[in-house]
């Protein structure tokens, strides 16, 4: 850990761990907060939540910020947004190694989030340029109609642990190219990863002259979520997280007329053709299935595979599990680490007893693994066709397999769950892909074809329906969630006509 804080030029993990008016506080009232290590099960440090107190201190900074920082033009607010991605860029190993060893997803995967973090930054200095309104012809003469596009205020985002940075980026990138400021309190199972890139936010804010664009308080859903939800300062509050807290979310901040983004639930399924390439659907699947531990919103927790192929395809689905290499997440070769918490390993647990009793059968896998951390075995069930057990999402490597007949069934069963993220199939048919892209194919936010669930790119827009709460975020014109709308009417003339024809007195 001290040579991660080397790496990254960070003396130390301030106690303090809320930053706001240009510093970290040390709030002595805040309860402690441990981050542990899911490889080893023990502590990597400790650092001091927010109290009321000291958020609203960060909240209030964040507002006299916004009065300055709305007024910068966006191309100006680009440039900080772009030294803020070269300077990840320089540290992109340790702190790709620091999110490895927090929440335990692999080296690669760690890496992986922290250039996510690097393209969106170049995403939205591109962005800076673009915040684009339209202009309409308006009825009345020499009048001009357009829209455009203001600043929001402070934007609240609660992350994640799976991905404990570059999640936020999505949303600090767009929101402050945007003219809004950031305030994240991120999840409490990955403290340290957000106190990282804090201090580098921090050094990047100085070379500019600027403080209060981006900000941080620690603690937990119940007291800091709280607080930050039911604040009439914070306009927008971006949320990533289970669809149980995303609706008590929505509900809170929309009792209060704020808006809200929300990225929850995913029970993501890949279809797999009779015509299907089986070496690609098989590559896919495994990455879809295992990476992360299965602990990505877009994870694949479902097959639903034809009849002709399923059992050539489950098998050589098992034959694949058996070379997972599981342990250190930061070890060479390692290609699944361990689940975020023990709790996550016995809600596996329970989820796999549900199976069984609704008539699965557990190919591969299933078991805790027996050492120290949360290490599990990725675990492949076949199911019958019609079971609510499948509906649920487990956030663990568990993959379900279903067959089905025909096409039509394929999407009944694809459809029917509550989530709506990503979704996938697998056909060298162009008929059976424009089913599953039509009106009455895929009803998620995501529908891939010949590629898996999971792996979106940072240009287009991110996001699913139903319970997965209907939010976009990074790519396409997601900037929009960021911003109020504003339609202007500019009367040039010397006369006054009203709309519709309307005559009013002489």
């Amino acid at each position: 850990m001290k040579s991660l804080l080397q790496k990254l030029n960070i003396q130390d993990i301030n106690p303090g761990a809320s930053f706001g008016a240009g510093h970290w506080i040390e709030d002595k009232a805040g309860a402690e907060l441990v981050s542990y290590n899911p490889a080893t099960g023990e502590p990597i440090a400790k650092v001091i939540q927010a109290t009321p107190a000291s958020y609203d201190q960060v909240v209030k900074a964040s507002q006299q910020a916004f009065e300055s920082w709305r007024n910068v033009p966006a191309p100006k607010r680009g440039q900080l947004v772009r030294d803020l991605g070269e300077a990840v860029r320089e540290l992109k190993e340790p702190l790709g190694e620091l999110v490895s060893l927090e929440m335990g997803k692999i080296r690669a995967e760690g890496l992986g989030e922290v250039q996510e973090m690097i393209d969106i930054c170049e995403f939205a200095v591109g962005l800076s340029r673009q915040l684009y309104g339209l202009t309409m012809h308006s009825e009345r003469p020499n009048h001009r109609m357009y829209e455009q596009w203001h600043p929001l205020g402070p934007v609240g985002v609660i992350s994640a642990f799976n991905f404990p940075i570059a999640v936020w980026s999505w949303n600090s990138t767009l929101a402050s190219v945007c003219g809004d400021t950031v305030i994240w309190k991120p999840s409490e199972l990955a403290p340290l990863a957000a106190i990282a890139t804090q201090h580098i936010c921090n050094r990047v804010m100085a070379d500019h002259g600027l403080s209060g664009i981006f900000s941080l308080v620690i603690g937990t859903g119940q007291e800091v979520g709280e607080l930050l939800i039911n604040d009439p300062r914070i306009p927008l509050v971006s949320f990533t997280g289970s669809t149980k807290v995303g609706r008590h979310v929505n509900q809170t901040v929309a009792g209060r007329f704020g808006k809200t983004l929300l990225e929850l639930g995913g029970n993501n399924a890949i279809i797999v053709a009779e015509d299907a390439n089986l070496d690609l659907a098989v590559r896919a699947i495994l990455f879809g299935a295992v990476g992360t531990a299965g602990q990505r919103c877009t994870s694949t927790r479902r097959i639903i595979a034809h009849k002709s192929i399923v059992d050539e395809l489950t098998q050589r689905l098992v034959k694949a599990y058996g070379q997972v290499s599981i342990g250190d997440p930061l070890d060479e070769g390692t290609l699944m680490g361990p689940l975020v918490t023990p709790a996550a390993v016995e809600k596996m647990e329970a989820a796999l007893q549900n199976a069984s009793q609704a008539g699965g059968t557990v190919l591969t896998g299933g078991k805790r693994i027996e050492r120290p951390g949360n290490y599990v075995e990725p675990t492949i069930v076949r199911m019958p066709k019609q079971s609510d057990v499948v509906k649920e999402e487990t956030f663990a490597p568990v993959l379900y397999i279903l067959d089905y007949d025909s096409v039509d069934e394929a999407m009944r069963i694809h459809n029917d769950v509550p989530q709506g993220l990503s979704s996938a199939i697998f056909t060298d048919s162009m008929q059976t892909v424009e089913r599953f892209l039509s009106s009455g194919g895929s009803d998620c936010g995501i529908a891939n074809v010949n590629i898996g669930t999971s792996g979106a790119e940072i240009g287009g827009a991110f996001g699913g329906e139903k319970e997965t709460g209907g939010g976009r975020e990074s790519g396409s014109d997601s900037w929009r969630a960021y911003m109020r709308r504003q339609t202007n009417t500019i009367n040039w003339g010397k006369e006054l006509p009203l709309a519709q024809g309307i005559k009013f007195g002489d």
